[in-house]
C-alpha cells in the first residue's frame, strides 16, 4: 500500500488502517449496505471485505493504492444506500428436547409458554450479518427484542453442530461441533459448511434466513 494512500488527512476516524493491507470501516447498521456496494463495484485494488458487527475490514491487494471510487463510496457513501437481498434459505429445525435444552429456560424469561416463543422465532425473516466464531456461523439479525438473551454464564464444553442458538441480539447456527456460550432452542440437519463445495458456507452476508419448526416441543 503506498503511504500516500495510507497518509490521506481527511479519512474519518471512524476509518483507520489496523495494518499494511487491512482498512477497518465503522459502518455500524450500513455494513450490508457498504457491504453490497464495494463487491458490486469489484475494484481491483480490494482482495477481499470482510463483514463484522457494525464495521467491514477491506484486505487491500498488496502494493495497491486507493481509487477515487473507493475514496468515493467510503468518504460520500451513495444517496439511497441500501442493502440487496440475498437468497432466501428455508430451514428446519426440531426445537426443544435434547436438540434444544435452553428452550423452556428462554420462554420462561421472555415470559412465554414454549409453543410461543416458537412461534416467535420461527415468525421472523432474517438476515445474515455476518459470519464468524466458526467458518460458516451466520449471525442472523432480527431477533425480537423479546427473545433477545444474554450468552450463558458458563459456556458449554461442547454443542452439536447445527444447534440453532441465542446470544445478545442475535440467533445463529453452530456449523460444527464444539464448545459454545449461545443458548441453544433447536437443531438443524442444514450442513452450514462444506469445504468440498464450490461455496463452502451455506449462507452469506445479506441472505436470508426463515426457521421452519420441524418437531416442536410443548
Amino acid at each position: 500500500m503506498g503511504k500516500r494512500a495510507r497518509g490521506q488527512s481527511h479519512i474519518p476516524p471512524a476509518w483507520h488502517w489496523i495494518n499494511e493491507r487491512g482498512l477497518r470501516i465503522e459502518t455500524g447498521d450500513a455494513t450490508l449496505a457498504y457491504y453490497a456496494a464495494l463487491i458490486s463495484q469489484e475494484l481491483p485494488e480490494i482482495e477481499d471485505v470482510i463483514p463484522a458487527d457494525g464495521s467491514l475490514l477491506l484486505v487491500m491487494r498488496r502494493g495497491a493504492d486507493l481509487s477515487a471510487d473507493l475514496w468515493a463510496t467510503l468518504v460520500t457513501p451513495p444517496l439511497g444506500l441500501q442493502a440487496s437481498k440475498g437468497v432466501l434459505h428455508e430451514i428446519a429445525v426440531e426445537y426443544g428436547g435434547i436438540a434444544g435444552p435452553d428452550l423452556p429456560e428462554l420462554a420462561e424469561q421472555a415470559r412465554m409458554d414454549v409453543a410461543t416463543y416458537i412461534n416467535r422465532h420461527t415468525a421472523e425473516e432474517y438476515s445474515v450479518a455476518f459470519l464468524g466464531f466458526q467458518p460458516g456461523f451466520p449471525y442472523l439479525r432480527g431477533l425480537p427484542s423479546a427473545l433477545h438473551a444474554r450468552r450463558r454464564a458458563s459456556p458449554r464444553i461442547r454443542v452439536a453442530a447445527g444447534s440453532v442458538a441465542i446470544g445478545g441480539q442475535y440467533t445463529g447456527i453452530y456449523p460444527a461441533g464444539g464448545p459454545g456460550g449461545w443458548h441453544i432452542v433447536g437443531r438443524t440437519a442444514a450442513a452450514l459448511f462444506d469445504p468440498q463445495r464450490e461455496t463452502p458456507a451455506l449462507l452469506m452476508p445479506g441472505d436470508r434466513v426463515r426457521f421452519v419448526p420441524k418437531d416442536s416441543c410443548s
